[in-house]
């Protein structure tokens, strides 16, 4: 840099490449980021667009020079911040102060010559973001977010001005003076400056905010990307629900470059600037185009792209924090040249706060009735409580104590209701907004994006809001009765005998990771196809034959944005398959193969055009049986290529394939030659197919069924439905179905000598162990490999597991 740029930039302004993450005393947080990714990330691939700081030395230089400390001592050393009118009535005084103070020469003449530059470097028709950055912002404890002003679309030296002078009174917003009293910041220990970068044009293409870390789990292996058309602001302040992309870390850093889950939002508001020059807001909100909201806001070649700054950002940030430092970063595409460009980066400062040792776990307490409203579920939790509805900040003040808010969406202007609400309820909004991110931080659930919550609930109603449930949140009419169940994970032992968790539902994959567990014993495949698909995988490829109107208007609506059924039920079923395989990674994922009865496909849109009725589905056309059948192969096809989109595109190698129902060894082997005929050989990649053990035939010819499968896994609900010869669905012969029957536990004990025997894995999935702790001390004594239990009951047939080993 030549030495009359130094001379001018030396009091109050420093370009990017002149600040780092050392500086946030001289220029806040968001800046010293910003200057710390331009210099040392810029070189790195990670493109920032360039900008300067207006120093903390320069705000306090226009309070001195305008002699304002003596008159802001008065306005703030003894205001309550609980008192609403005096908040309102000194933070405006406050604001107006500041505002009307006059800018010093010198301060002025800086200013002035730094745009001056940007404008020799860029063009005269540039535009700024101007953005607030207090010195106590973007600390790994407090995020500030939102605390103080933003400008957008700034054009000319006038509103540049204009609106670096509003940034420096927005130090005093009445958000901003509740939420430092609340993070027990003195008001006269933070200053501010002032961001001023270049802006890029997102107007007329999209943007979002990063997370290195799932939000809702503190899953730290993921990179959560959301994104909406138009400039961010809508994301961050959670004016729509945000497309989502989740890239797992693990993977990407082998080279295996895939998003594996993706969620549409409604993206129903884009901002762009307005047309009007002469209008005090320089950006406005317009209705999205229907066609864009029924598509992703950007390429899953673009989420990549973005998912590999992020993690160039966590991984430089980590480096010189000396611990692990999940981002929150924002980023934007410029809609002209097609670029994408990281706008902010900070330490995410929810998720990564909590320590993971002590596992909380919210359950209802009855079977949950039917929801009133549903949407995106935040923080794991359930809260009941009086419903109240505000449209607008001028009726926060009815807000009590205690109750659940309901909005349209929220801003940082609500935080001090927010913080004595039970939980929240919003229309519009994804699990990035700020809402969301409020929630998290109060520690409170929040359903969001409910699209007519303000609709559907009343105030004074007693409402329950559970977020416990997976990633949708409900709201449930009156007061549902719940329990907390916690659990110290420092202290837990380790049996020797793998302890490994049965589960079906993906969303649950990042939570329950957090038990003791040497991976997933049984990924039942049935649970996504019912509630991802929904559609029988025949009327996906032959819709045809689907006879009911109803019927085929629902499948075209499920598949609006894919070229056809074969490929949603591939992209469905490979996202929740690579969601399971991610939340365990690298530890071993067993996937079921499909196990539906005819009865339970026939349920499935469009499936009563292809099922016969069996008078005992139990026994009839299922398992393996459907694999080779001419009807259903090509269906099977269809499971084929998700798993291998998972395993080889995904790079989720830890998927193993488990065979259900496989009745004899000639159907074993066809079904291997199956599997290879569609690109998933066994051995080949490491691939590993195990065989559910859960038919008597299976035990008797143990050793013809190993030269087929690396691993079995005793299936004893089916295996004692066929040893004693009960119907486990039909009530009137219940009273026989028990697995400890001296019969079971002989062919269980078979199964286990017959797989060490062949040197085969031998692990059980049924829920006999769960149930009866003699049952778990028996499969320890014989020598069992695992034990793949249900979540909720990992804890409590733990210290069986202990007791059993000890002896």
């Amino acid at each position: 840099m030549s030495e009359q740029s130094r001379t001018y930039q030396a009091k109050y302004i420093r370009f990017f490449n002149e600040i780092g993450i050392e500086d946030v005393p001289l220029v806040g947080g968001k800046n010293a980021s910003l200057g710390e990714m331009y210099q040392e990330l810029t070189p790195k691939g990670v493109p920032v667009p360039n900008g300067f700081a207006i120093t903390a030395e320069a705000y306090r230089f226009l309070l001195t020079e305008n002699n304002l400390w003596p008159e802001l001592h008065r306005l703030l050393d003894d205001l309550d911040p609980e008192n609403s009118k005096d908040l309102q009535k000194n933070g405006a005084l406050l604001r107006e102060l500041v505002y009307e103070a006059k800018l010093p020469e010198m301060l002025y003449q800086e200013m002035s010559s730094a745009y001056e530059k940007l404008i020799a470097e860029y063009g005269s028709n540039i535009s700024l973001a101007v953005r607030s950055s207090a010195t106590a912002e973007d600390l790994p404890t407090a995020s500030f977010a939102g605390q103080q002003d933003t400008y957008l679309n700034v054009s000319g030296l006038a509103a540049y001005i204009d609106a670096c002078r509003h940034c420096f009174a927005s130090l005093f917003t009445d958000r901003a003076i509740h939420y430092r009293v609340d993070q027990g910041f003195n008001h006269f220990d933070v200053a501010l400056s002032i961001g001023v970068q270049i802006m890029v044009r997102s107007d007329i293409a999209s943007s979002g905010v990063i997370f290195t870390i799932d939000t809702e789990t503190g899953f730290e292996d993921v990179v959560l990307i959301t994104g909406a058309y138009g400039l961010g602001e809508n994301v961050v302040q959670g004016a729509v629900d945000p497309d989502e992309f989740y890239v797992h870390k693990l993977t990407f850093q082998k080279g295996f470059r895939s998003v594996f889950k993706r969620h549409l939002g409604s993206k129903k508001l884009k901002m762009i600037y307005t047309s009007d020059v002469n209008k005090r807001e320089a950006v406005h909100n317009i209705p999205t185009g229907t066609s864009e909201r029924k598509q992703f806001c950007i390429t899953n070649q673009e989420a990549e792209k973005l998912a590999e700054y992020a993690i160039k950002i966590e991984q430089h940030y980590s480096e010189h924090a000396k611990q692990h430092r999940p981002m929150d970063i924002e980023w934007a595409k410029d809609g002209v040249t097609g670029e994408l460009f990281i706008v902010q980066a900070r330490p995410e400062t929810v998720a990564s706060q909590d320590s993971g040792m002590v596992l909380k776990q919210y359950q209802l307490k009855e079977a949950s009735p039917q929801p009133i409203i549903s949407g995106r579920s935040v923080g794991a939790k359930i809260a009941y409580g009086r419903a109240r509805v505000i449209e607008s900040v001028e009726h926060l003040h009815e807000f009590q104590a205690g109750e659940i808010l309901v909005s349209d969406m929220t801003t940082p202007d609500w935080e001090p209701v927010m913080k004595i609400a039970s939980g929240l309820v919003t229309n519009r909004g994804g699990r990035t907004c700020h809402a969301a991110i409020i929630a998290r931080e109060l520690g409170i659930p929040a359903v969001v994006g409910t699209g007519k919550g303000t609709e559907m609930l009343k105030s004074q109603e007693n409402i329950t809001v559970s977020c416990a449930e997976g990633g949708e949140g409900h709201v449930y009419q009156g007061i549902v009765e719940y329990e907390i169940i916690e659990t110290d994970l420092s202290h837990i032992e380790k049996p020797k005998t793998k302890i490994m968790i049965n589960l079906a539902n993906p969303e649950m994959a990042f939570r329950v990771n957090k038990l003791p567990n040497d991976g997933l014993g049984l990924a039942r495949m049935e649970f996504i196809i019912n509630n991802k698909i929904q559609v029988h995988p025949q009327a996906l490829l032959n819709p045809e034959k689907v006879q009911s109107q109803k019927d085929r208007e629902k499948i075209s609506v499920l598949l609006e944005g894919f070229d056809n059924g074969s490929e949603f039920f591939v992209h469905k079923l490979s996202e929740g398959i690579g969601t399971l395989a991610a939340g365990f990674y690298p530890k071993p994922v067993v996937v079921r193969l499909s196990d539906f009865k005819s009865n339970e496909y026939a349920n499935l849109i469009g499936g009563e055009a292809f099922e016969q009725k069996e008078e005992n589905p139990m026994i009839g056309f299922r398992g393996a049986a459907r694999y080779n059948d001419s009807d259903f192969s090509q269906s099977f096809a269809l499971e084929c290529r998700a798993l291998k989109q998972v395993r080889e595109v995904m790079g989720f190698d830890n998927v193993i394939i488990m065979v259900p129902f496989c009745r004899r060894v000639a159907e074993a082997k066809s079904v291997v030659e199956t599997l290879a005929r569609n690109g998933l050989v066994r051995g080949v990649n490491g691939l590993k197919l195990y065989m559910m053990c859960e038919i008597p035939n299976n035990v008797l010819l143990m050793d013809e069924f190993s030269e087929y499968f690396d691993g079995f896994s005793i299936g004893t609900n089916d295996l004692t439905q066929l040893v004693l010869g009960v119907d486990r669905d039909s009530e009137k012969v219940a009273y026989d179905y028990d697995e400890r029957d001296p019969g079971v536990i002989k062919v269980v004990i078979m199964a286990i000598e017959g797989a060490k025997r062949n040197g085969k894995h031998i692990s059980i999935c049924g829920q006999a162990p769960s149930d009866y702790p003699e049952f778990a001390e028996l499969l320890i004594e014989m020598g069992i490999d695992a034990i793949s239990l249900n979540p909720d009951s990992v804890l409590s047939t733990l210290p069986t597991i202990l007791k059993a080993e000890s002896r």
